[in-house]
């Protein structure tokens, strides 16, 4: 086994939460979030630090260790993926499962499979507003059955969010029950996961990080076609403009999924992330049947979760990792070893904010200082632009 870094303290980790919203990493551009949580556990040492504000108001309340977080497109690993694995482990499919073989209407082709949908190789859009289709009153299923393909399917990754939306359905189905059900049942349970699930979450039930402003973000990329073009124009539609707490940010999972979807719609906290990426530790630790942690066809993505090549002082390994929008991002350090989690609420920056993945290899080299985050850069380039998490 590899080394992993040691040296780090509760001090330390301390020191990287309030280093978060002091201000932007060097070489950053924006602002940085008004508060931030962050995990480490290193052989079998969990310290948890903790900074700044549940809002970007000077009278809102401390961030604390029980605070939970809009956990974004973190749910695509934590609930769907590990949901998906624990179905294939108890044979109920197989990640050859031709996608269509569970759900009939799967618009895609009918040689797409459960792992090209969790390796965003399917050909999907990355993006688009279901909420402001024609015809959305059917609900969101019909309408994403009724989308066109935007690539050849089977060739490259494309990273997007409805292809984790057909994965939710795809999930329940299985299953036999609501998603939410699926997911307590096949993947939060398992882990341990006991303050984490999908949301509303009531403010005075529970500490809840605010993660937005409205619908903001979203009502954007519909008025400039910025990152991708919209499909649909917003007609009459009603926004959102309040202060989300508890209420999940992304839009699609709001307005179109009902605050349940493959893709969004987690909240949790951080010592929960962390032992989300422990689950996934234990897993590869007993085998890797699946070949989560094997090199796949596109650089920097396996299944569900990505992954970064690093090296320590004694050897190469691998980072798994996942971001979500909000701020939020969890990753398993090599050969189970440990894990690191980060939740923020960057998008109540004080201006343009910094974006997740600024924020989290930031806390990572700073917690993790013995790593080299950058060992082969010349042949695991970072993912082109076009490939980043740039949805809501």
């Amino acid at each position: 086994m590899i080394p992993m870094p040691t040296g780090a303290t509760p001090t330390g980790v301390d020191d990287v939460a309030r280093a978060l919203v002091a201000g932007p990493p060097p070489g950053s551009e924006g602002h940085p979030p008004p508060g931030a949580v962050v995990g480490l556990q290193l052989d079998g040492v969990r310290t948890v630090g903790v900074a700044g504000r549940v809002d970007g108001s000077a009278a809102a309340a401390p961030m604390t260790r029980a605070t939970r977080h809009d956990l974004a497109s973190v749910t695509k690993v934590v609930a769907t993926t590990s949901a998906v694995l624990r179905l294939v482990d108890d044979g109920a499919l197989t990640l050859h499962t031709p996608v269509h073989r569970v759900l009939p209407s799967y618009p895609g082709e009918a040689a797409t499979t459960v792992e090209d949908l969790l390796r965003h190789r399917a050909g999907l859009w990355e993006w688009q507003p279901l909420y402001l289709a024609p015809g959305a009153e059917q609900g969101p299923a019909v309408v994403l059955d009724s989308l066109p393909l935007r690539y050849r399917p089977g060739t490259e990754r494309h990273y997007s969010d409805l292809g984790f939306m057909h994965l939710g359905r795809l999930v329940a189905a299985v299953f036999g029950g609501t998603l939410a059900d699926a997911v307590r049942t096949l993947a939060l349970d398992p882990a341990g996961l006991r303050s984490t699930g999908f949301g509303p979450v009531d403010p005075a039930a529970a500490p809840v990080a605010s993660s937005a402003w409205g619908d903001r973000t979203e009502q954007r990329m519909v008025a400039t076609g910025d990152p991708y073009p919209v499909l649909w124009t917003a007609r009459t539609f009603r926004w959102r403009e309040h202060l989300l707490t508890g209420e999940v940010g992304d839009g699609n999972c709001a307005h179109a999924w009902g605050g349940t979807a493959g893709h969004a719609g987690l909240f949790g906290t951080v010592d929960d992330l962390l032992d989300a990426a422990l689950a996934l530790g234990r897993r590869l630790h007993d085998g890797d049947p699946h070949g989560l942690g094997a090199p796949g066809p596109d650089p920097g993505q396996t299944l569900g979760w990505r992954v970064r090549e690093v090296a320590t002082t004694n050897g190469p390994g691998t980072v798994l990792w996942h971001p979500g929008f909000t701020g939020c991002a969890v990753g398993l350090l090599p050969h189970g070893r440990g894990a690191v989690a980060l939740a923020t609420n960057r998008l109540l920056a004080d201006g343009a904010p910094i974006t997740t993945e600024r924020l989290w290899w930031h806390t990572v080299r700073l917690l993790c200082p013995d790593l080299d985050l950058d060992p082969g850069s010349a042949s695991t380039p970072p993912l082109p632009a076009r490939h980043q998490d740039v949805t809501p």
